[in-house]
């Protein structure tokens, strides 16, 4: 019993704060300050209980729960980038009067179903995190509900994923019922080509999973939802769900559907080439920043889905570097537009970094690192993440992926450099107001020097990425 309680230690912890959070919000006045403070109290705890805990893979709940290497790399990648993401945000909180005491504790809820989600080995704990994830984005989505486009926004986003939650849901209970278990593992064991209605079953899955992380063609939710939502909202959709979602998505191909490699490999080939193809031509006529960001989040899921594609661990291990890097490069540039007030009001529109460069030279140049690295220009952190998923496509023979990708890449450097042109080349210029998000300042700090440094020594992360493999 107490060797199963460290297991599920973080879980417990974030279970047991989020109840005591809840308690103190509800019984303190103006207690926005105090939940924030604590909830990023929370989750530093969170990633020092993970960080000691062994490397050994364990399991529980008759093998449904598994705390692995792989598990534990993403439930920290979570929590790192949902602590930046939250503090960074704080100041833009505060000014868009939507610090209710609930915000912290709907993502800490979040952050508890994902933990659920990279951590099951089992069709129904994994479904009973997504939900738990889906309904805390749902009230994270629509939160302004002063706002007529956050509400709308958290509108679209529920029906179209209640939707694929449905779907997937649908999914996995014909794979039950085709393989007569809900265990990832033993599911693998009864699958292969023959078994056409378990294939059957697996689309619905890979559906609901393609719009949980925005691929194409189920990517319909995410530039509105992108627009519409606060941009604190937005920064921690771009970000902390993608990766839990892709962490499962490449845990589905890894045990479940792994004798039927080639039976899903087609499907994903499609999704990754759709996507790619869409957010590299869909951004080129966005004139909002967030839209832009939105089709260009598209597109980055779409080369991040190109490692999956091959089926094999080096493509994983591809896909997981590739993930980490969207993380950083995404979380500096919603850093950025934190930045951008003027007048007392936050700007969205590209037209609004008219010539900033004049005025503002660290914002241009941070703007700058951040979108190099986005379009995946050399020597920075987004080329290396680009090099090592078309390297793995390669190694296996995926030429034509490999050269479609490459071509997306030259098409959607147009638009980050339209940006980057605006920013330093356009006559009107634009002053903002004096900058008063110090962490925002910090965060994207932190994000162009890994950009930056990132080549001296990529190995680190290669090495760390491989070792989630090992047991």
């Amino acid at each position: 019993m107490i060797n199963n309680l460290n297991i599920l230690l973080p879980e417990i912890f974030l279970t047991l704060s989020i109840f005591v959070t809840l308690m103190l919000g509800v019984f303190t006045q103006k207690s926005f300050n105090l939940i924030f403070n604590l909830s990023s109290i929370i989750i530093l705890i969170t990633i020092v209980i993970i960080f000691n805990s062994s490397n050994i893979t364990e399991r529980i709940f008759l093998d449904s729960f598994i705390k692995d290497n792989f598990s534990s790399y993403f439930k920290v990648l979570i929590l790192f980038s949902s602590l930046f993401v939250l503090n960074s945000s704080k100041v833009f909180i505060i000014e868009s009067k939507i610090d209710k005491f609930e915000y912290p504790i709907i993502i800490l809820i979040s952050i508890l179903g994902m933990f659920f989600m990279v951590s099951s080995n089992d069709l129904i704990l994994f479904y009973l995190g997504l939900e738990l994830q889906s309904l805390a984005l749902y009230i994270l989505a629509s939160i302004d509900r002063d706002n007529l486009k956050s509400s709308e926004s958290g509108i679209k986003y529920f029906v179209l994923s209640a939707l694929s939650s449905g779907l997937l849901l649908y999914g996995c209970s014909l794979l039950y019922g085709f393989t007569g278990s809900t265990n990832f593992e033993l599911i693998a064991d009864k699958l292969n080509e023959e078994n056409k209605g378990a294939i059957f079953a697996m689309v619905f899955i890979l559906v609901g999973l393609a719009f949980k992380i925005s691929a194409v063609p189920f990517h319909m939710w995410t530039p509105d939802v992108y627009e519409g939502a606060p941009t604190s909202i937005t920064s921690f959709f771009a970000v902390v769900p993608k990766v839990a979602g892709l962490a499962v998505l490449i845990k589905f191909m890894f045990i479940p559907f792994v004798n039927i490699l080639l039976e899903w490999q087609s499907i994903i080939i499609f999704i990754s080439i759709a996507s790619m193809i869409l957010g590299a031509v869909a951004a080129i006529v966005q004139k909002n920043i967030k839209r832009l960001l939105a089709y260009s989040s598209i597109g980055h899921i779409g080369y991040a889905l190109a490692g999956v594609a091959t089926g094999a661990i080096s493509g994983y291990k591809s896909t997981i570097v590739y993930i980490t890097i969207y993380v950083v490069m995404n979380i500096g540039a919603f850093s950025c537009l934190y930045m951008m007030k003027k007048d007392g009001e936050y700007k969205e529109n590209i037209s609004d970094l008219s010539g900033i460069s004049k005025k503002h030279p660290i914002l241009a140049v941070s703007f700058l690192i951040i979108l190099f690295s986005l379009a995946g220009i050399p020597p920075l952190g987004g080329f290396f993440a680009k090099f090592y998923i078309f390297t793995s496509v390669i190694e296996h023979k995926m030429y034509t992926l490999a050269i479609i990708g490459l071509l997306t890449t030259v098409i959607s450097a147009f638009y980050y450099l339209k940006v980057i042109k605006t920013i330093y080349f356009e006559d009107n210029f634009v002053v903002f107001d004096p900058i008063k998000n110090k962490v925002a300042q910090t965060t994207v700090l932190i994000s162009c020097t890994f950009l930056i440094t990132f080549f001296l020594y990529p190995s680190l992360l290669n090495n760390i990425v491989s070792s989630l493999f090992l047991n």
